[in-house]
């Protein structure tokens, strides 16, 4: 009899990239089926934390509180290469100004919201679904916001300044390490063999979508949210990759960094050691 695995991935561009061979039927599942849910970060990382879902993204910020549960599995990951969430406000402000200031968040355990209190610490956060933060701010109900997906490339259409770039700060900060932001996560009580299978067959689904890439983008497209078909492609391109394809070494390395420095900072209340599927 078929497996059937709940899959949720947030609906954005890059994940409905990653995403689209296998929702479209492009690859094979052997007797596997796929049901998909998609919902912002924020949510799935709470419902990961009831442990709702077989297979879902995640911020790897949320993972430092999965970990008994879940598995980051070996690809899927979302990751700035330099660039990242960024930060941004009505009236220009510098790092740090933020200090004191009410500053809208898409979720208290996205790894933008990490990365931003290990950047700047002693602000007040606000949190506001990810897609209306740009008006939030441009509205003056916040001081400032911290935007991610689409929002990093069209928040100066609505009149906003960049205070920081958080995927900028953390390379200066690790000689040049990418920010580890988003990953795929499995239930561990799948098993290994079930875990390894839906791991082959979730890395085939990215991989059919890097080597179709024009068809992938015509889908993707569908969830930016007011891109041009040239921004989609930019915005993909920044977030889907060799790298999702698989962390690497440098990839992993960063995961391991991120959290660390979370812990350190007394942000994350234990030391994770992180492993993959597959380890």
């Amino acid at each position: 009899m078929p497996r059937t695995i709940r899959v949720a991935h947030s609906p954005d561009s890059d994940d409905a990239f990653m995403f689209w061979a296998l929702a479209a039927n492009k690859i094979d599942t052997g007797d596997l089926r796929f049901e998909h849910e998609l919902q912002d970060i924020e949510t799935l990382n709470r419902r990961a934390m009831a442990g709702e879902l077989d297979v879902t993204a995640v911020s790897i910020h949320a993972y430092a509180y999965l970990s008994a549960r879940y598995a980051l599995l070996p690809h899927g990951a979302s990751m700035g290469e330099g660039y990242g969430p960024r930060v941004v406000s009505l009236k220009e402000l510098r790092p740090g100004d933020l200090a004191g200031r009410r500053i809208a968040v898409p979720g208290t355990l996205t790894s933008a919201y990490l990365a931003l209190k290990m950047f700047q610490p002693g602000w007040e956060p606000e949190v506001v679904a990810f897609d209306r933060i740009i008006q939030h701010v441009a509205e003056g109900r916040a001081e400032a916001g911290l935007i991610i997906h689409e929002g990093q490339l069209t928040f100066q259409d609505a009149g906003l300044h960049l205070v920081a770039d958080l995927g900028e700060w953390w390379a200066k900060e690790t000689g040049g390490l990418p920010l580890p932001l988003g990953g795929n996560v499995i239930r561990r009580d799948l098993g290994d063999d079930l875990m390894l299978e839906v791991s082959r067959v979730l890395r085939a689904s990215i991989a059919y979508g890097l080597k179709h890439r024009r068809e992938a983008l015509r889908h993707a497209r569908h969830y930016g949210r007011g891109l041009t078909d040239a921004q989609t492609d930019e915005f993909v391109g920044m977030y889907v990759n060799q790298r999702t394809l698989d962390y690497g070494e440098e990839g992993r390395r960063a995961v391991q960094l991120f959290l660390d420095r979370g812990f350190e900072a007394g942000l994350i209340p234990r030391r994770i050691a992180v492993s993959f599927v597959g380890d």
